[in-house]
């Protein structure tokens, strides 16, 4: 489900002719003569203070609050907050690896993170018109969390209950942990110390209920926000591969 908000600069140039101001000849009768012009006297201002270089400001730093996180959700809160890529907007990083969801305030401070249940399939792509098949039922293999950079809004889904929309269109949300069938097992699922058994959603990020009412609602339940979901982790070997490759 893979589905990415990227935010596009567009420049344009305008020129504009401006016509020079027509010029009037006066003519003047010989028989009228101009009063002398008043002498003009000398002005000495006193000279322009020298400007003064403001001094630059430390670059502003993100801040994770001691909490643990992967190279790579670092890497990309670095790049919403210290190069701007969320413009100034509260955010939000899902890492699949750990099943973790980082919140950020628009000031590049950790509010909160949290275990997170995720897509029950493995993959970082959305399939074609599952936002629809949700009232039918979205087939295993395509329950995923897909990968990328999003604009968030909050909304009520078709129940009427307030989530975080990543994309509307896919049904692709940020949630809070809803009853379900007790064989899914999602409470204790949120509650294992490891991310191996939190993939058994829909596609959509479910965090706890407590977390999702303190942290997530009071900072991207007001306005829009930037979410962005990290991609799936390659397999150990494939990684040592590439990496290999590279010396």
């Amino acid at each position: 489900m893979l589905l990415a908000g990227a935010a596009i600069a567009l420049g344009s140039g305008i020129g504009i002719a401006r016509a020079e101001p027509a010029t009037a000849t006066a003519t003047q009768s010989p028989s009228v003569t101009a009063p002398a012009a008043p002498p003009v006297q000398a002005v000495h201002a006193a000279p322009a203070p020298a400007p003064t270089l403001a001094t630059p400001l430390p670059a502003a730093a993100i801040d994770f609050r001691g909490e643990p996180a992967s190279p790579e959700a670092r890497d990309m809160a670095r790049t919403a907050f210290e190069r701007g890529d969320a413009k100034g907007l509260p955010f939000a990083i899902v890492d699949k690896k750990d099943a973790k969801l980082f919140v950020f305030s628009s000031d590049g401070h950790l509010i909160g993170a949290a275990p997170a249940l995720l897509g029950l399939a493995r993959g970082d792509t959305a399939a074609p018109g599952v936002g629809q098949m949700v009232a039918t039922g979205i087939p295993a293999a395509l329950r995923t969390t897909p990968a990328g950079r999003y604009d968030s809004q909050p909304g009520p889904n078709l129940k009427g209950e307030t989530v975080i929309w990543v994309d509307y269109d896919a049904a692709f949300a940020i949630h809070r942990l809803r009853p379900s069938p007790a064989a899914e097992r999602r409470a204790e699922r949120l509650a294992s110390a490891s991310p191996d058994d939190n993939r058994i959603s829909l596609g959509c990020v479910v965090v706890a209920g407590d977390f999702f009412d303190r942290i997530v609602t009071p900072v991207l339940g007001h306005g829009a926000g930037v979410v962005y979901v990290l991609p799936e982790p390659r397999p150990a070997a494939v990684a040592q591969g590439s990496a290999g490759s590279r010396l």
